[in-house]
């Protein structure tokens, strides 16, 4: 979630964030126009109040699935178009019960809550996946330093690009594409998307 950023003269940073997601999905083949398709079924993890899914994902899938354990953010998604199910859960207890493959999972600016050891078993997505063709993305805050950078207050990690890598080959993912936010002030920090698939499925 974008918290605090309207109120510190940070507007626009959703519209942009939306604006390159969607950009990054149209080189992955996902989207509308030529040379790209609308996938059946995508699914946000960590959705908050489902601004991704509203503001992106609703227009590049037919349906879309939540995960957000926050029952009173999702309460506005209920009678939305398109959404299907919402699960009131932690991304990291959410398991598939119902045999649904996904085309799509979406995954920003949540992970950082979770340690190590959760994020490597995020693995479990893939069984989750269209076989051949489904795609998991992250998209998450980068450290500005060379190591970790663990805040305390929050009890949130923001992670290096080299410890994101370090984990999805732990988890049995690899990258097809991977891009730096573009357009966001100075002051904040790096943002990183990454495509991934199971590293036995070859593209």
């Amino acid at each position: 979630m974008l918290g605090g950023l309207p109120e510190k003269g940070y507007g626009f940073i959703s519209n942009l964030d939306l604006r390159s997601s969607r950009a990054f999905l149209t080189k992955l083949g996902i989207g509308t126009g030529c040379g790209r398709a609308v996938v059946g079924l995508a699914l946000e993890g960590g959705a908050g109040i489902g601004r991704v899914t509203q503001g992106l994902l609703l227009d590049v899938a037919k349906e879309v699935d939540v995960i957000e354990p926050n029952s009173r953010f999702t309460a506005g998604l209920e009678k939305t178009p398109g959404v299907r199910t919402i699960f009131n859960v932690g991304l990291q207890d959410w398991r598939l019960g119902n045999g649904d493959k996904y085309d799509l999972i979406w995954v920003q600016w949540c992970v950082g809550h979770l340690n190590d050891e959760q994020l490597v078993a995020l693995e479990q997505c893939k069984s989750a996946l269209q076989p051949e063709s489904g795609i998991i993305v992250f998209k998450e805050n980068m450290s500005h330093r060379d190591t970790d950078d663990f805040d305390e207050v929050d009890s949130a990690v923001t992670r290096t690009d080299k410890s994101y890598l370090s984990l999805f080959k732990q988890a049995n993912l690899r990258v097809v594409r991977t891009e730096l936010q573009r357009g966001f002030p100075e002051e904040l920090l790096a943002v990183r998307s990454y495509a991934l698939m199971p590293i036995d499925i070859q593209t």
